[in-house]
Formats: structure tokens, sequence, C-alpha cells
């Protein structure tokens, strides 16, 4: 007996849109994602293709109309409802920029819920370009099957970040050390705290330490970049108290 298709196809073109999207809404993309489409993908009129708008889940559409530098889109059914997500923050210190694109892309795909950059005594990155990361997160989103673009909130000085921390438990990956994160990581609303290349000040450390909430956390015997870091720990919360149990 022959195997039944998946449906819809996986190979199907994905894209995030701003408009809110139901059955029966028309969708008009935007030059960029008209020309993917239509030059990149080669899709036509009567085309499929996956759309999400980071609130309601997934959506297939069917293409309405081409144009010139425009496409609108048809919507004709639900595929997925929105994704839960642990409420996960992941909070770092902006490093240089293509490490800094790569921790947002990878973040994104491992399934955090939102990037919080925060600027230390030793953070190297002085500005921190917030709509070239959010592109990228949503690139992230549309590749790896999220139906959520996290949050990538404005850059925080390091005081102000831990007065905001509320409720959450707050993990903080010190490279002097801590409970390992096999004891440590619990489920619940957290936020991941990574340092600097340069590592963290005495007077930071402490502060860190002394924060309501805080659980400082050790992330093995090797030092590791600061980017490959705050991954390590979002790797070992999703499988150990996230959705990857």
């Amino acid at each position: 007996m022959p195997a039944t298709p998946a449906w819809p196809p996986k190979s199907l073109p994905r894209l995030y849109v701003a408009a809110s999207l139901a059955v029966g809404v028309n969708v008009a993309l935007d030059s960029g994602q008209a020309n993917y489409l239509g030059n990149v993908m080669r899709k036509d009129v009567g085309d499929e293709v996956l759309l999400f708008d980071g609130a309601s889940g997934e959506w297939l559409a069917r293409i309405a109309a081409v144009g010139k530098k425009r496409m609108a889109l048809s919507i004709e059914c639900q595929t997925r409802a929105a994704e839960t997500l642990p409420d996960l923050v992941l909070a770092f210190a902006p490093v240089k920029r293509a490490q800094t694109d790569w921790l947002v892309e990878k973040a994104t795909e491992l399934g955090v819920a939102s990037l919080q950059p925060v600027m230390t005594r030793r953070t190297v990155a002085e500005r921190v370009k917030l709509e070239r990361l959010r592109s990228i997160a949503i690139e992230a989103a549309e590749q790896c099957g999220r139906t959520l673009v996290p949050h990538i909130a404005d850059p925080l000085p390091l005081d102000r970040f831990l007065e905001g921390c509320g409720k959450r438990t707050l993990y903080f990956a010190d490279e002097n050390g801590g409970d390992p994160v096999a004891t440590a990581f619990r489920p619940g609303s957290a936020a991941i705290l990574v340092g600097p290349e340069g590592g963290w000040t005495d007077e930071e450390r402490a502060a860190v330490r002394a924060a309501k909430g805080a659980v400082a956390v050790s992330l093995g015997p090797r030092i590791l970049r600061a980017e490959t870091a705050a991954l390590a720990a979002v790797t070992a919360y999703m499988a150990l108290a996230g959705d990857w149990r």
C-alpha cells in the first residue's frame, strides 16, 4: 500500500508576513518577497506558499495575482497552530557583528522566546543594529519551521537588566564556576545571562550573583567563546527544562 504523502509538502516556500492571517484574507507581498517567489522560486498564479505572521500559526496560501514587483496571495487554511515555547530569555553581551548574527540565528532555531542585548563594561560592540538582527531572526524562523519570531529587545545596561528580571530565574553563566547545569536548570520562566568576550569585572559578577533569583551555573571545564557559551546554555536548558524533553 503506498504511503500517504505529507501535506502540505515540506518543499513549499515559507514566508513571514506582518499582516494578520485568517482564512479568506488576501495578502500583498512586499517587493523583496514577490521577487523571491517569482524570480528565484519561479512561482506563479495558482502555486501554494506557506505563511506565518508570528502570532496565529502557519497558513497555506495560494498565489492569486502576479505583477511587476508585486504579488497577491489568498489564505486557504491553517496548517499549524501557533507554537508553545518555554518562557526563556537569552541575555547576551553583543560581540562582533558576524558572531552576533550567528548567535541570533541559532538561538532562533533553538527556540528562544526573546533575546536581550546587555551592555557590560567589556562589551566589544558599541552599537547593536536591531533591524538587522530582527531580519536575521525572521529568516531563521522561516527556515526552521517556527511560527513565532523571537522578540529582540532594545539593549540595556547590566544594572537595568538586573532590575527588570522580575520573577524569572536568572541563570548566570559564570566562568568562575557555579552549579552544574544538569542540576541547576528547572522548568519555568527563566533568563540565561552570558557575558562579553573579555569576561565580567569583579563588580559586575558580584552584582549579578546578588540579584534576586540569580543562580550561577557552570558550562563545563573548557573556556568557551561568548557566542558558544550562549548557545551551549540554551541547548542544555532546552534539553533539561525546555521543550526537548
